[in-house]
């Protein structure tokens, strides 16, 4: 396999191109890390953008839903044409003039037809992912979904073909003229950071933290 996708027309930034990343581990890894994604598709000739919860399997990208949502009732039975995104937020980037802030961020976008995950074992596989996508080991930690909870349950698959990265980071790029001004400029990281975990209240005080959560 490949290093890196290859662009397409689709996936070619009109601005800051050297910005744009096509390496699959690059991609991956802004895929993996990130926590929520935005699906858009056309429902009655407009556009709608709904933010759900995804995870990678290889080069499979699974998007969680309801039987009965929009985008689940509108991939049967030929697929769905969809725009996935994904944003992390590295920093705020001050500078001293107002038309030179900016973010440094690593974005994702998949471009494709999302097909609707019918058959059982691929769903659970799906699903599990879904779970250890949120924590590392959570799928073995828990009461699998019964035969309901599946039913109820529907799951887009998306080929990843149509990728493409963008990243920024970096310092402040003010206009030479501006660096002798009086006012702060330099970046503002930015982290997600997990906190100590807080028990259910009728949580069994004889079960610890699991390790993957320590």
């Amino acid at each position: 396999m490949d290093s890196a996708y290859r662009p397409t027309p689709r996936t070619t930034p009109t601005r800051y191109r050297d910005r744009a990343s096509y390496e699959r581990q690059t991609v991956h890894g802004i895929l993996d890390e990130a926590l929520i994604c935005h699906l858009g598709y056309i429902s009655d000739g407009r556009p709608v953008v709904l933010p759900t919860t995804h995870a990678r399997v290889e080069e499979i990208l699974y998007l969680h839903g309801s039987t009965g949502s929009g985008p689940m009732l509108a991939a049967q039975p030929s697929g769905l044409s969809v725009c996935v995104t994904v944003s992390l937020v590295d920093g705020l980037v001050l500078a001293r003039s107002a038309m030179h802030h900016s973010l440094n961020y690593r974005s994702a976008v998949v471009l494709g037809t999302a097909r609707l995950v019918e058959h059982p074992d691929e769903k659970l596989r799906a699903l599990n992912a879904l779970l250890d996508h949120i924590r590392p080991g959570r799928a073995a930690d828990c009461r699998p979904p019964d035969a309901r909870e599946l039913a109820a349950t529907a799951l887009l698959a998306l080929d990843l073909v149509d990728v493409s990265a963008k990243v920024r980071a970096g310092g402040v790029s003010d206009e030479l003229q501006d660096s002798t001004l009086p006012h702060w400029a330099g970046v503002v990281p930015l982290t997600l950071t997990a906190g100590t975990p807080v028990p259910a209240e009728d949580l069994d005080a004889a079960i610890p933290v699991p390790v993957y959560l320590r």
